[in-house]
Parts: C-alpha cells; sequence; structure tokens
C-alpha cells in the first residue's frame, strides 16, 4: 500500500536529495530556513550522529536551520559542510554577533558494503542536495537512501532495498505532522498486519528474521540504522520536540521487525516550525502512524525503482 502525504507538506520544510546511484549511497537534506525547535531521540546502539548535544536541555541554542541525512556511514557526516555552506551563502543560520553559523545536525545510515565502500556522501554532495531542495520530496532509492538495504539478517545477498519514503496526517483542528524515514534495517519491513513487504529472503522467499532470533539466530556483524525526521506545523518547545522524537521511534517499532537491535543506529530527529496548538497526545499518535506509513513507502517505492 503507498500512504499519501509528504514532510513537504509543513510550511517552511524542503526537501532536497542528491546521490551516486553508481556508488549507491547519497544525501538527504530538510531544510527549515526559517529556523526551527528540535529535539532528538538515539535507540539505536550503533548511531552515527552529528550537532546532536546541543539539542539537549540547558543548551544556549533552541532552533535548528536543517537535518542533513546520508550515507557513507562517520564519512558521511561531512556532507554536513555543504548544508553549512548552503545556509551561510543565503544567510542563514544562529546570529553570533560576527557570522551566522548555520545550525545542522546529522545522522548517517551504514551503506558501504551495498556497492562501493570507498565513495561516500562529501561536501559537494551535500550542498547539490541544498541546490536540489523544494516542496517535493522523492521516495525509494534515492538521497540518503541510495544504498539502504533491509532484512539483513543473512546477509547482503538475502537482503531487499530499503530508501527513503515520506508520508503525512492532518488532525481534525488543521495540524499537520509529516515525517521522512531513510529504511536500512537488519529486521524486516511489515505492514499492520505483520505481513512482511520487505525483508531477509532465502530461495525468493520472505524469512521471519523476528522468529529465527527467537529461535537463536544470531544476526551477522553488518551495521544498518533507520534514520529520519518528523516536522509538524504545531508550536513545540524542546521538551516537546525531545518528546515527538521519542515517540517516532514507536513507529519504527510497528514497521520494523524487530527494530533497535545492536546492529541498528536508529536516530530521529523532530523539527516544531510552526505555532499552532494541539493536544500533545494526538500529536504524539499521528506521530507514530506518520512514520509507520513512511517506512512502508520507502520500501514500495525502492522496489520500483531500486535495482
Amino acid at each position: 500500500m503507498v500512504y499519501p502525504g509528504s514532510i513537504t507538506e509543513i510550511d517552511g520544510i524542503e526537501v532536497g536529495m542528491e546521490q551516486n546511484a553508481a556508488a549507491g549511497t547519497g544525501v538527504t537534506v530538510i531544510l527549515a530556513k526559517g529556523g526551527a525547535v528540535c529535539g532528538v531521540d538515539v535507540r539505536g546502539s550503533a548511531p552515527g550522529t552529528r550537532e546532536t548535544a546541543l539539542l539537549g536541555q540547558a543548551k544556549l541554542v533552541d532552533r535548528v536551520h536543517a537535518i542533513m541525512l546520508a550515507g557513507g556511514s562517520a564519512y558521511g557526516l561531512d556532507a554536513a559542510a555543504g548544508v553549512m555552506q548552503y545556509l551561510e551563502e543565503n544567510d542563514t543560520g544562529f546570529d553570533t554577533g560576527v557570522a551566522k553559523v548555520p545550525i545542522v545536525p546529522a545522522a548517517v545510515i551504514f551503506d558501504l558494503a551495498y556497492k562501493s565502500a570507498t565513495i561516500r556522501p562529501d561536501k559537494k554532495m551535500g550542498y547539490a542536495a541544498c541546490r536540489n531542495a523544494g516542496k517535493k520530496a522523492a521516495q525509494g532509492s534515492v538521497g540518503a537512501g541510495a544504498g539502504a538495504t533491509v532484512g539483513k539478517a543473512l546477509g547482503m545477498e538475502g537482503a531487499e532495498k530499503g530508501g527513503v519514503g515520506t508520508a503525512s496526517i492532518q488532525l481534525e483542528n488543521g495540524v499537520k505532522i509529516g515525517a521522512l524515514m531513510v529504511v536500512n534495517a537488519v529486521g524486516d519491513v511489515v505492514e499492520k498486519d505483520g505481513s512482511i513487504i520487505a525483508g531477509a529472503q532465502m530461495n525468493g522467499r520472505h524469512v521471519n528474521t523476528k522468529e529465527m532470533m527467537l529461535a537463536g539466530m544470531e544476526p551477522g556483524s553488518m551495521l544498518n540504522t533507520t534514520i529520519g525526521v518528523v516536522a509538524t506545523d504545531a508550536a513545540l518547545t524542546k521538551d516537546t520536540a525531545t518528546k515527538i522524537a521519542q515517540a517516532a521511534h514507536n513507529g519504527l517499532c510497528l514497521s520494523i521487525s524487530p527494530s533497535h537491535t545492536m546492529q541498528d543506529g536508529d536516530t530521529l530527529f523532530a523539527l516544531g516550525a510552526g505555532g499552532k496548538q494541539v493536544d500533545m497526545n494526538s500529536l504524539i499518535v499521528a506521530c507514530v502512524e506518520a512514520v509507520r506509513r513512511a517506512v512502508v513507502n520507502a520500501v514500495t517505492a525502492a522496489s520500483k525503482n531500486g535495482e
């Protein structure tokens, strides 16, 4: 099933992609040039991140100007410098009095085993992703999802393509929340009824990773990670943005089986880019469902445009 909506339906949010298809890696940037309150929650045990400490309480900076998601493992964090360059050229950043410093938290996936382990996202690719940004977010094997795969418990030979997916939900009071996910998981991607739509395969058929692990199988040492961003036009504080980021992980639990393993570095950001008032419980429920839908969309689109 393909779910509707996009994170770009949130006013002030744009998305840009750039990828090297031959190398199987790329960058996705979520721009908030006007600034957005941001929270983060890291649940996986193998994360690769940048500028997450400043999102905590008692820190001076309370707004970010972009979130960068990339392949390339820790090497891919270099692409954030290109995002900073683009924002600086557009007079966007935290005003220090002598210069505006763009605040660009980032997270990466491990895609080095897909095609090339030596070609990774860099400053040039991060800048190009920003140049490509707009109100339409591509899905599938694009951007940071170019080299994403899922269902790797049996190794890369049994895996299927992951990718980038996005979806959004509008509450009855008009508040919107959207999610963009880069899905690169050890586990299988499942629908609401538990049916596997992408995951580990053996002899051309899906096997159930969770059941294999319950039976005692240990997954390989391959590193993974699902990373993403949720954004809303509701008014958020650092506290409530962090709560939304925490809740967003429940969307991974509903769509990736199993999630948050020792081989995953799952990291999710939440952006508050508006001033609308909303009941937090309603926003949390919508956030979880938007993330679930975005994960499903990622592998559904990847199966059409992936290799």
